[in-house]
């Protein structure tokens, strides 16, 4: 189970966009260190979405120590673009990798956001077992609290949602029967359209390029197949014709 914790926040609209974005990638658990008050009227409900209605209200106020005790944690920080030397904590995980390192944990996780502007102390930073952080521009490394908790929670999707939410074949490439199936009726459709024959392996290498990038869906295969064999129809019975109205 992934939790998520809040310490010390300025803003209650920043932990109503936290609670929605844990709404949004099938989150419950939502933990608060020192937090502002929540009023049900105010801006936190506001902010929050359909989260007004069950993690706003289920929300528990903890101790930090009681985090550092409970759960396996992860600190969430800005960019450092610093190195062993000169940071209480290196290196950090970005959120995709931490995505791929908490598949392995069985023991119950808590994501840690710290405050608005300073975010979280090195000695909090020093008491959590990892550490995440967004790489984002040099110039202007900071993201809004709310923004970051966003795109952390994101990439844990694959952790947090029902299979029934996120099926995996949502963006499943076609199989490799399939893929070569499009390249042949491809080929075909160049032989119908008598494109020129010293250029169709120049041409078809270029094709296989483009569906190599674009990892189509067998739904994807399936209907450029489809396309091209209408097409090649339609020039074979307009041919037809021609001859015999010659």
């Amino acid at each position: 189970m992934i939790s998520v914790a809040i310490v010390d926040a300025e803003t209650p609209g920043n932990v109503g966009t936290i609670a929605r974005s844990m709404k949004n990638f099938g989150l419950s658990e939502l933990l608060l260190v020192d937090p502002p008050e929540l009023d049900p009227d105010g801006e936190a409900y506001g902010f929050a979405g359909q989260a007004r209605e069950d993690i706003l209200p289920q929300a528990r106020e903890v101790s930090f120590d009681y985090l550092v005790e409970s759960y396996h944690t992860v600190a969430c920080t800005a960019t450092t673009n610093e190195n062993d030397a000169s940071h209480v904590r290196y290196p950090a995980k970005t959120p995709a990798e931490l995505a791929d390192s908490l598949s392995g944990v069985e023991a119950d996780t808590c994501v840690v956001f710290g405050r608005e502007r300073v975010g979280l102390t090195n000695d909090e930073l020093e008491r959590l077992d990892e550490i995440c952080s967004i790489p984002a521009s040099a110039d202007y490394p900071v993201l809004n609290l709310g923004q970051a908790a966003t795109i952390v929670l994101y990439e844990l999707r694959d952790l947090t949602l029902d299979r029934d939410q996120h099926p995996e074949d949502l963006h499943a490439r076609a199989d490799e029967r399939a893929v070569e199936g499009l390249h042949e009726e491809f080929a075909t459709f160049l032989d119908s359209i008598d494109h020129p024959e010293e250029k169709r392996h120049r041409v078809k290498r270029l094709f296989r390029r483009l569906v190599g990038r674009a990892h189509p869906t067998g739904r994807e295969a399936k209907t450029l197949r489809g396309v091209f064999r209408r097409a090649r129809g339609r020039i074979e019975r307009a041919g037809r014709t021609d001859e015999t109205d010659d």
